[in-house]
């Protein structure tokens, strides 16, 4: 999941507040992917940037945060931290290990965050909003102990990953070693996510409450997660009393 805060400084007026406002916030530095994976075999991951402005430069700023919003400068680094890309083009940053990704659970993966904050260049015009937006992604290290191919995560997650009826809700049992994050949840063959769910991400050896009722859901829930490359893979459920698993496929 990609997300997209604005900040600004600002000396202007409220009619043209209202007019920038009213258009939606698209950012000119765009990234390549929306989640990034780095593993224990692979000590850095390059990641392509573009500016899709194209009549002004901006420069790039990328940094790594932790599950608590810290800025960090270790197990990883961007490389280069800042960077100019003129109008239309392309360039890549690199995200680096360190010696101390080491000592990061060998068991499980651990989260991290990408940010990428694009500068738009200094305007020459007095009283002029200049919006920066920034990017920030979920950056996940796998260690060796968890590397598999893309066809055996989703046979794992499919064989390991269960429900539970809790008076009206269900919840989420994730034994793997795997962050999960879940993004929809519906009635088997319905079209429309149920009332009351939110996108929730479960983390490895744990387990989460689903939003909307367990009715709702009824005894053959549909999730969908989000895979490695960024897509959505269903989990189709079969509940017999109040535990579900995956359906086996015919």
């Amino acid at each position: 999941m990609k997300l997209i805060s604005i900040s600004a400084a600002v000396t202007f007026s409220t009619a043209a507040i209202v007019v920038l406002c009213s258009l939606s916030a698209t950012a000119a530095v765009s990234l390549d992917r929306t989640r990034i994976i780095v593993e224990a075999k692979t000590p850095s991951v390059s990641l392509t940037i573009a500016n899709e402005s194209h009549q002004l430069p901006y420069l790039a700023q990328g940094w790594i945060e932790d599950q608590q919003g810290r800025k960090i400068n270790s197990p990883f680094t961007v490389l280069p931290p800042v960077q100019r890309i003129e109008a239309g083009d392309k360039s890549q940053i690199k995200i680096q290990s360190l010696p101390p990704v080491n000592l990061l659970a060998q068991d499980r993966e651990s989260l991290f965050y990408f940010n990428l904050r694009e500068i738009p260049p200094r305007s020459d015009q007095p009283n002029t909003l200049q919006i920066a937006l920034q990017t920030k992604i979920k950056l996940f290290y796998r260690p060796a102990t968890l590397q598999r191919s893309s066809n055996e995560l989703t046979t794992l997650i499919q064989q390991q990953v269960t429900l539970a009826r809790k008076g009206d809700h269900y919840q989420v049992y994730n034994p793997t070693g795997y962050f999960i994050t879940l993004i929809d949840a519906r009635r088997h063959q319905a079209e429309e996510t149920i009332s009351g769910f939110e996108p929730v991400m479960v983390a490895p050896f744990s387990n989460a409450t689903l939003g909307g009722s367990a009715a709702a859901l009824g005894d053959e829930p549909m999730l969908q997660y989000v895979n490695d490359f960024g897509g959505r893979s269903t989990l189709a459920f079969h509940c017999r009393g109040a535990v579900c698993a995956v359906a086996e496929q015919p």
